[in-house]
């Protein structure tokens, strides 16, 4: 669509469509009541009798109702599937022109960002379900379980490690006639319905989000950590406070292939605590006591948690003797991890 083609077409939406209060008001009553005089818009209206006249030829102009010149004059109500028939096909041409001249914004988020439109929230959850490589950890309500089932499908498929956490668990698919297998790793339920949204990529893209805000209220809000160090609190508020605190539902059962990568220490040590055998890591991180970065390799030795998952252990016995690591913040173990590679037979490489 030309220029100018494209400028007339959004005026002519802009002008057909700039109806009043009054106009809305009527054509309303109109619509409900299928017919109506002046008199009557009056009676059911705020509308002062000598506006009706103007206001309903106005409704009238547009090709929303009908006048029947009479006396008294009466307003008919027209389908809304006709009223609105050719408007709909030029819209759909309208957006397609627009579509056309459209350039994508760069949406790259600070560091930490505060939205608070239920469509911004959305977005971010979607991008952060797209952005994982090889872990996603997600809370979630069952409605957001069937908006996003497809995305989930195609990183499952991807072989992205997925965990899913769903509330309230009550109304939660059941595992008979949904296929839970398809879309995460491991599914659990947790009761009641104050549990917020929460999405983690790798252990470090991660969003916060009140359940409130993804309903659409607007003094409600959700919190985007885009890369940064403090995007662990959101997964180790998901790991220890919720995670711990569900009921699983569904879990695929299959046993897990090596080598793997983990951005969360808690999650690592949650599959190998489960399986048996012996197990190398490459740990990429800092050293705690200096900052220096601090790339660990070794056999894995110990591997366990602490009440509520509150504590996790895990150490890598190396050539230099065994080295304690920790997870974001660590402060008594040796090494602050960021990234932890797992296989069978070696350290895997970076």
């Amino acid at each position: 669509m030309a220029a100018d083609d494209l400028e007339a077409a959004l005026d002519g939406v802009i002008a057909r469509f700039d109806l009043g209060e009054y106009e809305i008001t009527a054509y309303l009553a109109v619509l409900q009541h299928g017919e109506l005089t002046a008199s009557e818009i009056a009676e059911r209206t705020d509308i002062p009798q000598p506006r009706v006249y103007d206001t309903v030829r106005s409704l009238g102009d547009v090709g929303l109702v009908e006048l029947k010149e009479a006396r008294p004059m009466k307003v008919l109500a027209i389908d809304p599937r006709e009223a609105f028939a050719d408007f709909q096909a030029s819209l759909d041409e309208l957006v397609e022109g627009l579509s056309a001249r459209y350039t994508a914004p760069a949406r790259e988020p600070e560091a930490v960002s505060l939205v608070k439109s239920r469509p911004t929230i959305l977005r971010y959850l979607e991008d952060i379900v797209d952005a994982a490589e090889y872990e996603l950890q997600l809370s979630l309500t069952p409605a957001l379980l069937a908006r996003f089932e497809g995305a989930l499908r195609r990183r499952e498929d991807d072989g992205i490690a997925t965990e899913i956490l769903l509330s309230p668990a009550a109304d939660a698919p059941d595992p008979d006639t949904f296929d839970y297998d398809a879309v995460a790793t491991t599914v659990k339920g947790r009761r009641g319905i104050t549990t917020p949204v929460v999405a983690v990529a790798d252990g470090d893209y991660s969003m916060y989000a009140t359940r409130e805000s993804v309903r659409g209220d607007n003094d409600r809000y959700g919190v985007v950590f885009n890369r940064t160090e403090l995007g662990f609190l959101v997964s180790a508020f998901l790991n220890t406070v919720l995670w711990t605190t569900a009921e699983t539902i569904a879990s695929d059962g299959s046993e897990l292939p090596f080598p793997r990568r983990y951005g969360t220490i808690r999650r690592c040590i949650s599959d190998l605590a489960a399986l048996e055998g012996e197990f190398h890591a490459t740990i990429e991180g800092r050293n705690v006591a200096t900052g220096d970065d601090w790339v660990v390799e070794g056999r894995v030795g110990t591997v366990s948690f602490g009440p509520n998952r509150s504590v996790a252990t895990l150490v890598v016995e190396t050539e230099d003797g065994p080295v304690d690591v920790g997870g974001q913040v660590a402060a008594y173990e040796d090494i602050e991890a960021y990234e932890i590679r797992v296989g069978r037979d070696a350290p895997p490489g970076v």
